[in-house]
């Protein structure tokens, strides 16, 4: 029965990384699980249902999310932050790189919109980047450090969200922790990170660089080249964003954060009322795909546990392996890594692989921390470097908008190199030292 698990992660894998979308691979993924298990289809399609309701929360803060960072967009205030970067930081590649790292961190915590900044910020920068030979590689690991390490450290913003997961899979398997906890079991991954932004920054792409072109793009829509002033929508945009950090902090919700932003923006009048199906339609094209594959894979996770095969997994493991924790966090990081590779969001596999993990982690006697540093980092793990992540994906979508940055070989195996493995190295530690 143990198989079950093993053979429907694999297809899972297989099939992502033969670039079917990520949704129909967890779909079959799920089926062959059910299938295996001796269910009919019926059957199986009826618990995936059901189990999605365990990641309803998340996925709706994603969509809300999405709309609160198409009435940010609007407003136009990022153009006013390209022109600042540009006057000030020309010709000192690092630095400029490091404040990218900067803003792409306030992305997840601070002003939670995610990637969408991205598309906003980036292009209008491409030029610069080319007259200081700025090697594009070096921004992609900022951007997707900024895009992750945050979430990993710190509980606001997508961090809780991050983390509220975390402690969700964790209690729904029988262990108890904190919201606190969770975040301060992540300390040390993610300071792993950071040693891989300046590795990244410093050592590895500090050189000139010219960009090579890799597709034919007619023209780049450079927005920097308008006069944008600040104004007063612009200033009742940075209240609402305060707002909604506020409110997200008092009610420790995601969901009524973002729900209080959007309500900010129309009532300041900083966003026209009329255009709200547009909004809306941005945020749902933006974050739907992200949130639908967070209730698919909460879905896959309810079949794995209803079959019976995470039990018959963890004798089997427990057999195999014994109580030497060492080994155990090692294997289950790497199965981590792999399956986050696959699936490409660190999001959706928290559900599933805390199904796995929780009950190993108990019968070797891991400590609740050590548990959700495993989560975690496991987790996070593959994202970073993973062709279908969101974290590297939002990169390029920025930085190949002149056709002069390669997915694969300018973002993925930069970040994969200088994030995966210190991650994998400090989270290992972490969960030995806990």
């Amino acid at each position: 029965m143990e198989w079950v698990v093993i053979i429907s992660v694999l297809v899972m894998l297989a099939l992502s990384l033969l670039r079917i979308h990520v949704i129909f691979a967890i779909i079959i993924a799920a089926v062959v699980a059910g299938l295996m298990a001796g269910m009919n289809v019926q059957d199986t399609i009826s618990i995936l249902i059901e189990g999605m309701g365990g990641q309803g929360s998340t996925a709706l803060s994603y969509i809300l999310l999405g709309v609160f960072a198409a009435m940010i967009s609007y407003t136009g205030i990022t153009s006013i932050l390209v022109k600042s970067l540009i006057r000030i930081l020309t010709g000192k590649r690092a630095l400029l790189v490091l404040v990218i790292a900067l803003i792409a961190s306030f992305s997840q915590n601070i002003v939670p919109v995610h990637i969408a900044f991205i598309p906003i910020l980036i292009p209008p920068l491409l030029i610069l980047f080319d007259q200081m030979k700025l090697d594009r590689r070096a921004v992609a690991t900022a951007l997707t450090f900024g895009l992750k390490a945050p979430y990993l450290m710190i509980p606001v913003g997508y961090g809780l969200l991050f983390h509220q997961t975390i402690q969700s899979g964790m209690t729904n398997n029988g262990v108890d922790i904190s919201i606190k906890e969770s975040a301060l079991s992540m300390l040390l991954p993610g300071i792993g990170m950071v040693i891989g932004l300046l590795i990244a920054v410093f050592i590895s792409y500090r050189k000139p660089r010219e960009a090579k072109q890799w597709l034919p793009v007619d023209h780049l829509n450079n927005d920097v080249k308008k006069e944008v002033t600040f104004n007063r929508a612009h200033g009742l945009t940075i209240v609402a964003i305060l707002g909604a950090l506020v409110v997200q902090l008092l009610t420790e919700s995601l969901v009524i954060g973002a729900l209080s932003g959007i309500i900010l923006m129309v009532l300041f009048f900083a966003v026209p009322l009329k255009q709200g199906d547009a909004f809306v339609q941005q945020g749902v094209s933006m974050m739907g795909t992200i949130a639908f594959v967070m209730l698919v894979s909460s879905g896959f996770g309810e079949i794995l546990k209803q079959t019976g095969a995470v039990d018959a997994l963890v004798s089997s493991s427990s057999s195999i392996l014994g109580d030497n924790q060492v080994l155990i966090a090692f294997v289950l990081l790497l199965v981590g890594m792999l399956i986050t590779l696959g699936i490409g969001s660190s999001f959706g596999t928290i559900p599933i692989i805390a199904a796995l993990y929780v009950p190993i982690c108990l019968a070797a006697g891991f400590s609740p921390m050590a548990i959700a540093v495993l989560i975690g980092t496991a987790g996070a793990l593959g994202d970073a470097g993973s062709p279908a992540s969101d974290s590297t994906l939002g990169p390029t979508s920025g930085l190949s908008a002149d056709g002069k940055h390669h997915h694969i070989w300018d973002t993925c195996v930069p970040t994969f190199l200088h994030f995966n493995i210190p991650l994998f190295v400090f989270g290992w530690i972490a969960s030995i030292i806990l």
